[in-house]
């Protein structure tokens, strides 16, 4: 029986779940405690963190625009704070902007350097990622997050062992850090060290409780494991969690799978497939599973649309051939060959 994929085309992260640490922002009376707030002053620095991203932004700007008469730290802060209302909505390069403008008045802002890491990361800037954590651990030695964001970069690097390094130092500095265990569990578990992986996801859930992410990662490193209801147990608990997460039904389906219990991964995948049309790995799996029910259309067509949303897939192109060759079509079964 052909084995499901955890993530093909992806380098065997589909199943890691992770969250980037959120971005570190100061109140607004945390950020400005020399000004006597009233009136417009007051509505101006309190919408510098204001829940509405617009009104946050127009707030922020409100301060660099007072220009001089204004310090240099204040309007250091109000662009880190617009920058992180940027990267809430995505738009990265004027989140980095923004942060670059911080630290020029502000040269030892750590949190400024954290979070335009954290914007560099998500463009994909990896190692612009890393040096600017790492100003922000020089400037601040003891900024757990940001030892964290940097494990978490490495990781992205392929670099598990200083990826280890920071989530060890980002635990001693804050032990109740479900993230940081949740994330050197991902790191252990791509070296192949499903016990010491298994033993931080349950550090994470024991931290906190509702971590559905941490339920959904310790369950894969048990199927890795051949632990396989042990891992249903721990895909339910994180669909129950979060039942809108597409990722714990697909991995909930492997695990039916591997068990030989073709319908209900078929159920999981379909319920992926629903809260996330364009998740190829779904698709690919459940052309597998209805190809050992010997549903070879129905295999292909799940092919056809896997290979539709990332045609670099070779493995799926080698699965509808061997669908195709099933059916006694050899000539489309050698194209895809």
């Amino acid at each position: 029986m052909p084995r499901p994929l955890a993530g093909f085309f992806m380098r065997a992260t589909y199943g890691l779940h992770f969250w980037e640490k959120a971005l570190d922002t100061p109140t607004a009376r945390q950020c400005f405690p020399w000004r006597s707030l009233t009136g417009a002053w007051l509505d101006m620095y309190s919408d510098c963190t204001h829940a509405d991203l617009d009104r946050w932004i127009r707030g922020c700007t409100s301060v660099i625009e007072s220009g001089k008469r204004e310090s240099r730290k204040n309007r250091a802060i109000a662009y880190s704070n617009r920058g992180v209302a940027y990267w809430k909505k995505s738009e990265y390069d004027r989140a980095i902007a923004d942060y670059t403008e911080a630290i020029a008045l502000d040269p030892n802002d750590a949190i400024a350097y954290s979070n335009r890491g954290a914007a560099y990361k998500k463009k994909g800037e990896v190692d612009r990622a890393i040096a600017d954590y790492t100003k922000a651990i020089a400037l601040d030695p003891n900024y757990a997050n940001a030892y964290t964001n940097r494990g978490l970069a490495y990781y992205v690097e392929g670099d598990f062992d200083h990826a280890i390094a920071d989530f060890d130092k980002a635990i001693a500095l804050n032990p109740n850090d479900a993230i940081a265990y949740d994330s050197r569990g991902n790191a252990y578990r791509e070296k192949g060290d499903f016990d010491h992986a298994i033993a931080d996801y349950t550090k994470a859930i024991a931290v906190d409780p509702k971590y559905a992410r941490a339920y959904n990662n310790r369950g894969a490193a048990y199927r890795k494991k051949g632990v396989v209801d042990r891992a249903i147990a721990d895909f339910d608990i994180s669909i129950t969690l979060d039942p809108d997460d597409a990722i714990a039904y697909t991995l909930r389906g492997n695990a039916y799978y591997v068990k030989a219990e073709a319908v209900r991964a078929i159920a999981d995948y379909d319920k992926a497939i629903a809260l996330n049309p364009k998740d190829a790995v779904a698709y690919y799996n459940r052309g597998l599973a209805y190809r050992t029910k010997g549903e070879g259309d129905r295999a292909i067509a799940d092919f056809d649309k896997a290979i539709a949303l990332n045609p670099n897939g070779a493995i799926a192109y080698d699965s509808r051939g061997n669908a195709y060759r099933e059916k006694g079509d050899f000539d489309h079964a050698v194209d895809d060959f």
